[in-house]
């Protein structure tokens, strides 16, 4: 017989503990250690029956012949965008995001697309019954013969359906609800987590079959249990946005069949997630004409170049210590080209409270967008608003100068399809290329003149 030994285990990162621990050595934070209880000596491990247990030998890699994986392109533009170009056989994907921001409609949506490609589909569902499943693809307009509804929380007998059914897409929603019997711990645990996504990753690469699996979401938007589980899917996309405005965004952070960070944008519908196709025109369509401290800038979100307003807000701190937040972008960043513009241009901001927002709920992390912050923060200073029609690129360092910045022609052209008439970028991204005919490029050495070109009453 197995001997019952217990353990504590960290909810966050997986830190292993022989006793409770108030805060996590691991993650350095409190009151995430649950007891669990661990199984020792000779245990039974139910897998599943189609595993080949062929042995293999090392290859050299000039031996190896390689081969385009194959992939299942679904009906939705923006998701082939973000996985690649489609779905590849045998891949884990594992989707997070807020309760209520459309993963379940997302993949229904999918599983009805596949499925009247004449593709089975198994939707394995451990938090709904399937009359509530029933009830939401009635509302989306699902109505295909090969789309399955599953309502499962074991892993064995999950793995016996699929084997069954022999599905050609599978979606486990989610996997904080599945458990193996053999494992002590309630499902959602570390241990349950690990030991179920190992499995189910086993299943989609012996079987060949695509598994999307769905994960919670922490208060901080990392997706709960430890951060193993990330590592083991081939990709992981997070759906992001605001659940009180109609726009949702699907961010790939990781891909093994593809480039990461690709951004696909989706609107909530009554009927479903409707995509969009050119998500430039969303962005700037409420866009304040001349307003002071409004900036565009073409940033790049993978392989697609996206036009995103930057606003900003100046005015006279009542406090000693004046504020600095940010919405959208490094809050780090915001004091420091705050810095250079005191230090290089010399404008007085140290007794200025300061306000910066990506409009449209984007999360902008490229350096490429330094000179647009920078510029609406001293047009809000000087009460001065600069053309509608001008973009502004480029890094800005410590010393003021604007540095160059990658893809500069695919920017340029998205600003120039929308009908912006100036781009300033660095100077050094001038070279090798022609811009279009109907736009026009200025180089840029330094912010003293970007802000002395671009800010002129």
């Amino acid at each position: 017989m197995a001997k019952l030994k217990t353990k504590f285990v960290c909810q966050d990162c997986g830190y292993e503990s022989a006793k409770w621990l108030g805060k996590c050595p691991g993650c350095h934070n409190w009151n995430t250690f649950v007891e669990e209880i661990e199984m020792t000596g000779k245990q039974t491990r139910h897998t599943f029956s189609g595993v080949t247990t062929a042995g293999s030998k090392p290859q050299k890699i000039t031996e190896i012949v390689s081969q385009k994986e194959p992939r299942i392109t679904t009906k939705s533009k923006e998701l082939n965008r973000v996985l690649g170009g489609g779905i590849v056989a045998g891949s884990l994907v594992l989707i997070g995001g807020d309760p209520g921001i459309g993963k379940s409609t997302l993949l229904l949506q999918v599983s009805s697309q596949l499925a009247e490609k004449e593709l089975p589909v198994l939707y394995i569902s451990g938090e709904e019954s399937i009359r509530q499943t029933k009830l939401r693809a009635d509302r989306l307009g699902v109505k295909s013969d090969l789309l399955y509804i599953l309502s499962e929380t074991n892993l064995l007998a999950i793995a016996n359906h699929i084997e069954q059914l022999k599905p050609s897409f599978v979606v486990i929603d989610s996997i904080q609800t599945i458990y193996r019997e053999e494992i002590a711990s309630a499902p959602g645990s570390v241990s349950q987590v690990r030991e179920c996504t190992s499995e189910l990753m086993r299943i989609a690469k012996t079987s060949g079959v695509p598994i999307f699996i769905v994960g919670h979401v922490t208060k901080d938007g990392a997706i709960a249990g430890p951060r193993l589980l990330e590592h083991m899917v081939d990709a992981v996309l997070y759906f992001e946005g605001e659940r009180h405005h109609t726009y949702r965004i699907l961010r790939g952070v990781k891909n093994r069949f593809g480039s990461t960070n690709e951004m696909g944008i989706f609107e909530m519908k009554e009927e479903g997630l409707r995509e969009v196709m050119n998500p430039s025109e969303i962005f700037l369509e409420e866009r304040s004409q001349g307003a002071a401290g409004s900036t565009v800038v073409a940033s790049m979100e993978g392989t697609r170049p996206v036009l995103v307003e930057i606003q900003a807000l100046i005015s006279p701190t009542s406090f000693g210590n004046p504020r600095r937040m940010a919405t959208g972008v490094d809050h780090n960043r915001v004091p420091l080209l705050m810095a250079v513009l005191e230090k290089r241009v010399g404008l007085m901001l140290q007794n200025q409270d300061a306000y910066i927002k990506v409009a449209g709920g984007v999360k902008l992390d490229e350096p490429a967008i330094d000179l647009a912050i920078a510029v609406s923060i001293a047009s809000s200073f000087r009460d001065i608003p600069t053309r509608p029609d001008d973009i502004f690129i480029g890094e800005v360092g410590l010393t003021g100068e604007i540095r160059r910045v990658s893809r500069i022609e695919q920017r340029v052209q998205e600003a120039a399809k929308l009908g912006f008439s100036r781009v300033f970028c660095p100077e050094n991204n001038l070279d090798g290329w022609t811009p279009p005919a109907d736009i026009q490029v200025v180089g840029v050495k330094c912010i003293q003149d970007a802000l002395n070109i671009g800010l002129v009453r």
